[in-house]
């Protein structure tokens, strides 16, 4: 006989799997339409647990159905959830409907309590009032009431998940009372190989997430060979007592869902720490917006792991959380927050944590997490927010359950910590980076200058108090979630395995996000330009200049340019215009974020594209970021200023259909999270975290507007360069060894040799600092230093000395807190060169140089052209191994240094730069001013242009002028002609060059050298 192989084979496999942990198999004829319940068991689960509840109810005329009335009035006003939680109250009866699962076996009544749910399977239920011929596959039941539905479907008889999830969409009426919001907890759509869920069905507008493991760092489920699979360099980690796997001969793929999800216990579980009914206000409507959530497969795994992991190894442990930015990081650290609150030790007796510390790196997160701990919680006022040290303080002291603050505070938290050793936290850093596995005990600034606010009310007054604060007490577990781990964050959290590498404790991944599309590919468009320019001696002189600082020095230069900026803010708020608002991209609700290299720039541009939007009437405007006052063309401004509106009010602003483009430096960068970002604007260096953080802005998924793809428009980067930047965080990223500390000890004899300081004023500095000395008695110290290290040292020797200093400080406040030893001379030359450094003051001897070298030029042309259009970069999907940072000495570099006369520097960065068409610099010159000759000797020139006092008919009538000029030149400059008709970027650049040249000073030479 053949194996059977159709979606009933499936139903069957299923329904025995859970029979065999316990569910009973439901009859399809028991259900009631009307209610969603199954009749026979619901009775049958009340009248054997509760009987003097229900002879409460008996005498009622109808008593049956008016349970069920109330019953299906409170599970449509609150969902399944209240009911099952909290049970139902009618009249002067209370009934049960779901006894709590024994997290121990300590107390036998709760054990037989649990033993005496109901938990049912049934196949092929009928649902429909009004058509009783269809049906759903298989429904699932506790004590009678609905909790979930199944749709199976199997590849091998034409259909898969995608066939499932369209009959949900199209053919389940959300109105059926089986189908309406809350009834149930979750809808499964299933085939052999995948699994995905919604908890809210909505017609077409029914929200599918996947509910797969992941497979070779993407989408999909590992083939079920009948062994769980373990990640490389990982040891299996113990599973929960509600997540036990039957004995397993292998299955399908999505076997996991009913050999682990959907077991008594581990529903359970979901239901009571999980699942969440949530209630709020829209801000702007005032109505009330109800939710229900039910846990992703990496969420439900990634916190059971770290309790399960908790309770076997107890107190003292560090965790690395990779998981993807957007892939619903802050649902995870709430549901394990008030988790960690309640985990019991081994035994079930005492809670493992008295406290659990939020950390947030961001300001909006940190609102966030408090709104959704609070939201989600089940115990209310157990939250306490931190906004001064002194409060983080006190919530520590009385043992408040959840206290959230911000990184800034986080120095406060180890120290407040390691004084209180008779209690036990758990600390959660959400977006952990080398700000968190630096210097953990940061308090540079206590005593000069620093924000009252982040001054502790009693300072640590010993050097090894401190250096324990930093090493992280053994009261204490670290649980650190971030998408870009550094080589510093993977050797502080993450685990090392037999191998000597260091790896994430779970991992959900850059490509697993994209792959099931709960983010977008930010690399999926993404259109580069080339710039060039050309550059001419404006002084008679022919000086010498380090030709490769000259040339990084000339970019910058003509980069940042209000002439270059404002070329390349015209093709943005063009761009943004006609290829996204115009395109109605997000229903036309789709925003832009530029971004630029720093303030002053970011002002420029503010300025230059909203000149543009108000030239082209656009009926939105555009903000700007930036962080305290900046001084531009000679006039101070601030945020608050250019935008109007109060700096803590733009992101609310921004979420406005007024505003539609966002001007950033570093502001924003990280942590700002708008759904309705569409397209980027880059015109800064990006590298490494920074990169990915910043176009990861543009990532998050708006499926109700209909965002199914981002644009990026790059300025500055290669496509090579942000391939680089991403690929060691696609996949898994680990650290290929520890970290070498000894290079503290080669840069420490490096500093004491110099001689600038006597180890008696770095002992006399610490033990000053912490006794809590006043600022007054710490700056002779430094003050002494500092005379000699302005006196005694060169120019290239003040260099090394601080480029030394800050190596030995970034390092060792890096490794403080992972090496198995103390160095009290490490700690103490730390706190002194942490404090010295600033007060350093070094420049190079060839600054002026290259100072007086921007006074040496002048920008006669400047282009720009596609050189990549909507290209999509492909990432390495292997896993990533980072090194660690290098221990080699850093210092000032003087060997090898080329210098060049001005007119040499020139001529390369022509050449190298100045590459607009296939032709030498000379050539590309010449064609520009043979276009500005014709443009000049038309008839109208004078009086349209020269004379006219309106700069934008002044710019129109160039424009017509230079169109002529180029007719007249077509037989010549053929393709000029072309490209100029065919390409509006290159006309744009190609005109504002034109109008520099004709703008310039010295006119008359520049038309009349090298013209034919």
């Amino acid at each position: 006989m053949v194996s059977q192989t159709n979606e009933a084979a499936l139903e069957s496999h299923l329904e025995n799997a859970l029979a065999k942990d316990g569910w009973r198999i439901g009859q399809a004829a028991d259900f009631n339409r009307e209610f969603a319940i199954d009749d026979a068991l619901f009775w049958a689960f009340l009248e054997s647990t509760q009987p003097q509840e229900l002879a409460k109810l008996k005498d009622r005329p109808n008593w049956q159905r008016l349970v069920l009335e109330r019953l299906n009035k409170k599970i449509r006003k609150d969902s399944v959830l209240a009911v099952l939680k909290k049970g139902l109250d009618i009249d002067d009866a209370h009934l049960t409907l779901l006894y709590r699962l024994p997290y121990n076996e300590l107390n036998p009544e709760v054990v037989s309590n649990f033993a005496a749910n109901i938990f049912s399977v049934t196949r092929q239920v009928h649902y429909s009032e009004t058509d009783t011929f269809k049906s759903v596959d298989m429904v699932l039941f506790i004590n009678g009431l609905a909790l979930a539905t199944l749709e199976l479907k199997n590849p091998w008889t034409g259909q898969n998940v995608h066939h499932a999830i369209k009959q949900y969409r199209t053919d389940r009426d959300p109105k059926e009372p089986l189908f309406e919001f809350g009834r149930c907890l979750v809808h499964f759509a299933l085939d052999p190989d995948e699994a995905y869920m919604c908890a809210h069905l909505a017609g077409n507008d029914s929200n599918f997430l996947p509910f797969n493991k992941g497979h070779n760092f993407g989408k999909g489920n590992p083939p079920n060979l009948g062994a769980t699979p373990v990640a490389k360099g990982i040891v299996a980690e113990p599973r929960a007592s509600y997540d036990v796997l039957p004995a397993n001969t292998g299955s399908y793929k999505t076997a996991y869902v009913w050999q682990e999800i959907l077991q008594r216990h581990s529903i359970t579980n979901i239901i009571e720490q999980f699942a969440k009914h949530t209630v709020e206000k829209d801000k702007k409507t005032g109505k009330e917006r109800k939710a229900l959530f039910f846990p992703r497969y990496h969420q439900l795994d990634v916190v059971r792991r770290l309790l399960n992991d908790c309770k076997t190894r107890g107190v003292g442990q560090t965790y690395l959380i990779q998981h993807s930015a957007g892939s619903g990081k802050s649902n995870s650290i709430t549901w394990l927050a008030y988790q960690l609150v309640e985990l019991y030790d081994i035994h079930g007796v005492e809670n493992l944590f008295d406290s659990v510390v939020v950390v947030t790196d961001r300001r909006v997160l940190d609102s966030q997490l408090k709104d959704n701990i609070k939201l989600f919680s089940e115990t209310k006022n157990i939250v306490a927010h931190c906004e001064s040290a002194a409060e983080l303080k006190s919530h520590l002291e009385l043992g408040k359950k959840i206290i959230i603050t911000t990184v800034q505070k986080f120095p406060f938290i180890v120290d407040g910590i390691d004084d209180l050793t008779e209690r036990n936290f758990a600390v959660i850093i959400d977006e952990a980076h080398s700000s968190q596995s630096g210097s953990a005990s940061d308090k540079l600034n206590m005593t000069l200058g620093a924000d009252d606010e982040e001054v502790p009310e009693d300072l640590q007054d010993k050097i090894l108090a401190a250096m324990k604060g930093r090493k992280m007490s053994s009261n204490a577990s670290y649980f650190a979630f971030t998408a870009t781990p550094k080589p510093a964050t993977l050797e502080k959290f993450g685990r090392q395995a037999a191998d000597g590498k260091f790896y994430p404790f779970h991992l959900y991944s850059m490509k697993q996000a994209i792959e099931e599309k709960f983010i977008l590919d930010v690399l999926e468009k993404y259109t580069t330009y080339k710039s060039y320019y050309e550059l001419q001696k404006s002084v008679e002189d022919n000086p010498l200049f380090d030709t490769a600082k000259a040339q990084k020095k000339l970019k910058a230069f003509v980069e940042a340019s209000p002439e270059s900026i404002t070329v390349k803010a015209q093709i943005m708020a063009d761009h943004f215009m006609s290829k996204v608002w115009q395109a109605k991209k997000l229903k036309g609700k789709a925003k832009a974020m530029v971004v630029t290299r720093n303030i002053e720039c970011a002002i420029r541009y503010f300025f230059a594209i909203r000149a543009e939007l108000q030239a082209q009437n656009a009926p939105f405007k555009a903000l700007v970021a930036f962080s305290g006052e900046k001084e531009v063309d000679g006039i101070k401004y601030t945020e608050d200023s250019l935008n109007g509106i109060a700096a803590r009010d733009l992101p609310e602003e921004f979420e406005k259909d007024d505003y539609k483009i966002l001007v950033v430096a570093n502001k924003y960068l990280t942590g700002f999270d708008e759904p309705k970002l569409h397209t980027m604007y880059v015109d800064k260096k990006l590298q490494s975290v920074l990169a990915v953080q910043a176009l990861s802005r543009l990532n998050r998924c708006n499926w109700k507007l209909g965002k199914t793809d981002t644009f990026v428009l790059d300025f500055y980067n290669s496509v090579d360069e942000i391939k680089k930047a991403f690929d060691p965080f696609y996949t898994s990223t680990t650290l290929s060894e520890p970290t070498d500390v000894n290079v503290l000890h080669d840069l420490k004899d490096a500093l004491d040799d110099v001689g600038i300081y006597d180890w008696a004023e770095v002992e006399n500095f610490n033990e000053k600092f912490f006794a809590s000395a006043e600022a007054e008695e710490l700056h002779p110290i430094i003050d002494a230093v500092v005379e000699r290290f302005d006196t005694d040292l060169d120019d290239e020797q003040r260099i090394d000395f601080k480029i030394k200093a800050k190596q030995f400080v970034k390092i060792y406040a890096q490794v403080a807190a992972i090496i198995p030893f103390n160095n009290v001379k490490w700690e103490m030359l730390h706190w002194f060169l942490k404090f010295l450094i600033p007060k350093l003051k070094v420049k190079d001897p060839s600054q002026d140089a290259l100072d007086e070298l921007l006074n040496s030029i002048d920008l006669s042309t400047y282009g720009l052209e596609r050189s990549k259009l909507d290209a999509k970069i492909g990432l390495d999907d292997t896993e990533a191994e980072l090194d660690p940072q290098n221990p080699n000495l850093r210092g000032v570099h003087t060997e090898g240094e080329q210098k060049d006369p001005l007119d040499v520097i020139i001529k390369a960065f022509n050449e190298r730069h100045f590459a607009g068409w296939e032709a030498t610099p000379e050539e590309q010159r010449v064609k520009f001013i043979n276009i500005a000759k014709h443009v000049i000797g038309h008839a109208d020139y004078k009086a349209q242009v020269e004379d006219n006092p309106d700069n934008q008919n002044r710019q129109l009538a160039l424009e017509k002028l230079i169109q002529h000029a180029i007719s007249i030149e077509r037989r010549r400059e053929l393709d000029l002609y072309k490209r100029y008709a065919s390409d509006p970027d290159f006309k744009r650049a190609f005109d504002a060059s034109i109008f520099r040249m004709l703008s310039s000073k010295d006119i008359g030479s520049q038309l009349g050298r090298g013209a034919k």
